[in-house]
């Protein structure tokens, strides 16, 4: 009996360490910075892959798609890149559907609130008329800043320049 109470209460104490540990570690993992910078840079990259898909893209078949296409691409910027894209006209003619297929912030300074996204973008342009679509592929970098809403949008945006190959050296 008494051997009975001894293995008792050595397994409640070993079931009560055991239980003990799991909270501190929920504990330590819940309050951690670097859980906060993971979940910034999950939303900087998925906000950014969502924005740069958004400014590739543009449904050009009437005046009035045109218009609300490049309205988004105001809603997808920031600063002097959504002042600048504000000015274009909209006009009818080719479209383009932009899909990203790889994407990778290079640096993210959340007390800045800011990012910079590498993208590659696979573009399809559906020509005015029976002219067959094209396919092209582009490199971006953008520059994504937090807003007071909390999303991320492009700031700034450039082409990477693709490392020229041997063969197209040969050609030259």
């Amino acid at each position: 009996m008494r051997r009975a109470r001894v293995l008792t209460g050595a397994g409640l104490a070993l079931a009560l360490g055991f239980c003990g540990t799991g909270v501190w570690t929920y504990a330590q993992a819940r309050g951690d910075d670097s859980l906060a910078y993971g979940r910034a840079r999950d939303e900087a990259l998925a906000d950014g892959r969502e924005r740069l898909a958004v400014l590739n893209t543009l449904d050009a078949s009437s005046r009035q798609r045109a218009r609300a296409g490049i309205q988004d691409w105001r809603a997808a910027s920031t600063g002097p890149l959504r002042e600048e894209l504000g000015r274009t006209a909209p006009r009818k003619g080719a479209s383009a559907r932009g899909t990203v297929t790889e994407a990778a912030l290079t640096a993210l300074d959340t007390r800045a609130g800011t990012a910079k996204l590498v993208a590659t973008v696979r573009v399809e342009v559906t020509p005015a008329g029976t002219k067959p679509p094209t396919t092209d592929r582009k490199r971006l970098e953008a520059v994504l800043a937090r807003t007071g809403e909390g999303e991320w949008k492009v700031k700034a945006l450039s082409a990477v320049p693709l490392p020229r190959t041997a063969k197209e050296d040969e050609g030259r």
